[in-house]
């Protein structure tokens, strides 16, 4: 099982109102919070959030580069995977390939590909009913 994933942001303000909304919608509970960070809890795994002390504005981040590409996520339902997808662009999240979506991942793959404002990806995969 995956215990966490810490993600450095460049802008921890931001990344909190995008990522957290999202977080708790998929059920996460808000888990830690100190000066550079914040956490989010789902049974025994979280997803940390951290205020990048390295940050070189000259190369912002790029998911094609050697590292994390995406994260993806259960939603609970079609429904509710379209429901976040509609209020995602409010709490800073774009839709990706909106030509193709949500079969963007194929005919079988019922999914939604978001980016936030700092180019981070995530992929939300509806369970089949």
């Amino acid at each position: 099982m995956l215990h966490h994933v810490e993600l450095w942001v460049p802008d921890l303000e931001r990344a909190v109102g995008s990522w957290g909304w999202l977080l708790e919608r998929l059920g996460y509970e808000e888990y830690q919070s100190w000066a550079d960070g914040r956490s989010w809890r789902m049974a025994d795994t979280y997803i940390v959030l951290e205020q990048s002390p390295a940050l070189r504005l000259d190369e912002p981040y790029d998911r094609t580069r050697p590292g994390l590409n995406h994260l993806a996520f259960h939603a609970p339902s079609r429904a509710d995977l379209d429901a976040l997808v509609e209020a995602a662009p409010e709490h800073g999240w774009t839709l990706m390939f909106p030509d193709r979506h949500p079969y963007a991942g194929g005919p079988e793959h019922y999914a939604g590909y978001l980016e936030d404002g700092d180019g981070f990806e995530v992929e939300l995969v509806a369970r089949k009913n």
